[in-house]
Order: structure tokens, then sequence, then C-alpha cells
């Protein structure tokens, strides 16, 4: 390939330019003759990092300035933690590779090393989320839930100055940023079920730029694209973005693809389980073949939830946060 430069979009966070680094430098090593450049923009949810994420609303909070930046043509390519990035995305804008995924769960760090099941009646916790809070809340209808907002570094110190006695944090961005001593305690998928698309990375690019789809293609990882293709129709049956309580993890099982899923009352008083096993897939097969299997097995899920009643979570959602639209139909 004859040299090339490309120009990478980002935020600005410590962990954002952590993931898109390592975007660069895999891009680097794996393809002769191209080189990148960081960008980084600011985004609606970093100017407005003070106020609580429930109350901004919408979609698209961290990645619309990112996609704006690729569609007028300021960028390349843009890197995205793959659950901030809405189900649907702009005309003209593809997700055109999924590296490989980092661990899925969550995680807590807690003052004085206490694990979940140690900490105190009414103990405070520190989230963003509001997947987490319902989770919790459910799990522990005792304990006090804070809002917290900023980046790692600054959720932590927050902890550290006692504005809560443990924070719940996801463990890829820790894991990236080298800060895996900090955590006390991994969650089990079980008791506090992630986000969709946790732990992936999403690298987004024009569909018509043919030359940078052929670099991005040396990063895709099929694994992470076929579950994160489950958990990501799912989510879209749902209508749910990262404001609304969902939460699902997919897994392989020998030949099979399992994905389990939840949908959560916002104060925790009622939750939907469902889980759906794949038919044996040939991992040989077509790549467009098993992801197609994926996409179904997360519609399948999805049905399964609003066959048993998640739709009124979703509706009661809508209407703590009328910004993000259910699609329950």
């Amino acid at each position: 390939m004859s040299p090339q430069k490309l120009i990478l979009a980002t935020r600005g966070s410590p962990l954002a330019l952590c993931q898109s680094h390592w975007v660069k430098q895999e891009i680097e090593r794996l393809v002769s003759g191209v080189t990148v450049e960081i960008l980084t923009v600011k985004t609606t949810g970093d100017r407005l990092s003070s106020e609580p994420l429930p109350m901004i609303g919408g979609k698209g909070l961290f990645t619309k300035e990112i996609e704006e930046a690729l569609l007028e043509r300021k960028a390349h390519l843009a890197v995205h933690s793959l659950k901030d990035l809405p189900t649907e995305m702009p005309e003209g804008l593809v997700l055109a590779a999924i590296p490989r995924r980092e661990d899925q769960r969550d995680v807590l760090i807690s003052r004085y090393g206490k694990r979940f099941a140690d900490l105190p009646m009414h103990a405070l916790i520190g989230t963003s989320s509001v997947r987490r809070s319902a989770q919790l809340k459910h799990i522990r209808p005792d304990l006090r839930i804070e809002p917290l907002r900023g980046n790692l570094d600054t959720r932590l110190r927050k902890l550290r100055e006692g504005q809560s006695d443990a924070i719940v944090l996801a463990a890829a961005g820790l894991r990236r940023l080298g800060l895996e001593d900090q955590i006390t305690e991994y969650f089990t998928p079980e008791l506090l079920c992630p986000a969709v698309g946790q732990g992936a990375l999403a690298v987004q690019a024009r569909q018509d730029n043919e030359d940078t789809l052929q670099v991005l293609n040396h990063l895709e990882d099929r694994w992470a694209r076929v579950s994160a293709t489950a958990e990501r129709a799912l989510l879209h049956r749902l209508g749910g973005g990262c404001q609304i309580p969902i939460a699902a993890i997919t897994q392989q099982q020998q030949d099979r693809i399992r994905i389990s899923a939840v949908v959560v009352h916002p104060e925790g008083t009622q939750i939907f389980r469902a889980s759906e096993l794949s038919a044996p897939i040939n991992w040989q097969t077509d790549r467009m073949e098993t992801i197609h299997a994926a996409e179904v097995l997360g519609m399948k899920t999805a049905e399964n939830l609003l066959a048993q009643g998640a739709g009124k979570i979703l509706e009661l959602s809508m209407q703590i946060n009328p910004l993000t639209p259910p699609r329950i139909a």
C-alpha cells in the first residue's frame, strides 16, 4: 500500500485517548505505510460533565460530534466505546471494525476493601449508570445511589475523598489504563449484568471510503463482532439507549452462542430476565451467516423479554427520560 495518513477522531478523556492510541498502534503495526494522527473532539457528554446523564437525556451524547467530524471529512475514522454508540448510525457511516473485546464485567471499588456483600447497610454507592443503579437497588434495596460523573481518575479521587463508600465501574476501562489493582471485586454477570457492548471498541468510518475500510478490516475480531451484533440487535429491538436499564452479555458455549439479558425497573422493584441459546454454529462458515445468526438470537431474546411484559418498564423509562423513546411495537 502506498504511504497513507489517516485522521482518527476521538474524545479527549484519558480512557478515550488510551483506546485510540491502541487502535493507532495496531493499524501502524498491521498495515505497512499507514500512519495515524489523532484528532480530539469535545462531545455533548463531555461539555455537560457535571450533569447526571439521565438528566441530559438523548442518544449519542458521546458520539454525535465525532460522527459529524467523519461526515464533514475532518477525519477518516473514529474510535468509540461500543456501549456509547447508538444502534442507529447517521446515513453514510458504518461500524467498520470491532477489535478484540476486553473483559465485559462490572467491578466494585470500595474505600476500605470491603466486598459487595460486606458493605454496611445504607452504604453510599457512586455510579453514572441507570442500568447499574437499577440492578444494585434490586439486589440491595437498602443501598443509597449517588450520581457519579467524570473520567476514571476523577471518580477514583471522589471515592478517596469519601464522597461515597464504593463505586461501580467497567472492568475494561480500568484494565486498559492499567488500574486493575484498584479493583475490590468483579461482579458476576448473573449478579450485575453488563451494558450492551461493554468491553468492546467501535471503529467507525464513512461507507464510501474504501481505502480506510480496507485498512480497518485488519482490526476486525470475529467473536467481538458476533457477540456485539447479538447484543445490539436486542437493544435495537427494545429501543434502548445507554440511559435505559437494559443489560446483556453474550458468551460462547462450544459451538453455540448464548445471550443473557435483563430489563430492570429504574427503582429496582421489578426485573425481567431472558436467555437464549443458538443452534450449533460452524465457525468456518461464511462470516455474514454467523453474524446473521447472532442478530436473530438477539432479536429472539428481546421478544422473550417483551412477551414477559418488559415493555412496561421501557415505557416508564420513557416517561422518566422522554428524549430516549423505546421501540416496543
